[in-house]
């Protein structure tokens, strides 16, 4: 969304920008560290981490600053009045249950998907699950089935718009980091209508996904399921899984 200048509060962009520097990466910084990630200056960043925590965003020990539970309000917030996640959950339920797999329903953010729904666990105890897939988690969309979903959905400009100037990190030795790569498989996507991704974010874990579009045909997110273990090779993944995807898929279009 694009706004006039004068309606435009820096401020409030400002300290944003010091809340998202906090990451997985980085869980506790200091002035220096938040001024360097969030593009302030020391002083700035400093007062910003400051007022944070005096609104009780930030916890600190007058050295280093980190979140408080008290972010969640936000999370919480989204997920109690966004119809997205609602209308899913009752389908990511059914399709656990059926196939003892982890779903997930995926949208994007800048170069990153985020979780904002996922499949009450009906898995055994003893499986192993990818690192990181609880609500809420962010992952690189390069390396991701459903990033690469989200990205097929936007025209040949509008990817051009995203790659620019942006890198791809390696992650594991099967990540694809060449931005013309990275182009020829969306556009395979596209063809294919559903990715599927091995190993590219975490190794042993493979990833299907579809696209989930609403009754005007807008891709508003991307339903994936997660393979951790070794019940499925890459193709039965396909003959077995994913024809479950696509009939959810349509299912849900009137619900979104």
């Amino acid at each position: 969304m694009t706004i006039a200048k004068p309606d435009f509060i820096e401020g409030i962009a400002k300290g944003l920008a010091v809340l998202e520097s906090f990451d997985t990466e980085r869980q506790r910084l200091n002035a220096t560290l938040a001024a360097e990630r969030a593009g302030l200056t020391r002083a700035a960043a400093r007062r910003h981490l400051l007022t944070l925590a005096h609104l009780g965003y930030l916890e600190t020990d007058g050295s280093y600053f980190w979140m408080s539970a008290k972010v969640l309000r936000f999370s919480g917030s989204y997920l109690s009045s966004s119809r997205l996640p609602r209308a899913l959950q009752p389908t990511l339920n059914r399709l656990a249950a059926q196939t003892q797999e982890s779903f997930s329903a995926v949208v994007l953010d800048g170069e990153e998907v985020v979780i904002v729904a996922r499949s009450v666990s009906y898995a055994a105890p003893t499986r192993v699950l990818a690192y990181g897939l609880h609500l809420g988690a962010r992952l690189p969309a390069h390396a991701t089935s459903t990033g690469r979903v989200l990205l097929a959905a936007m025209t040949p400009a509008e990817l051009t718009l995203w790659l620019k100037g942006r890198s791809l990190p390696r992650l594991t030795p099967q990540t694809t980091t060449q931005a013309r790569t990275l182009r020829q498989l969306v556009a395979q996507v596209r063809r294919d209508d559903h990715c599927f991704a091995s190993e590219e974010h975490e190794l042993g874990v493979r990833a299907l996904a579809v696209p989930l579009r609403d009754m005007k045909g807008r891709t508003v997110a991307a339903l994936n399921v997660v393979l951790s273990g070794g019940r499925h090779t890459d193709d039965s993944a396909r003959r077995e899984l994913l024809p479950l995807l696509l009939d959810a898929a349509r299912e849900l279009r009137a619900l979104l």
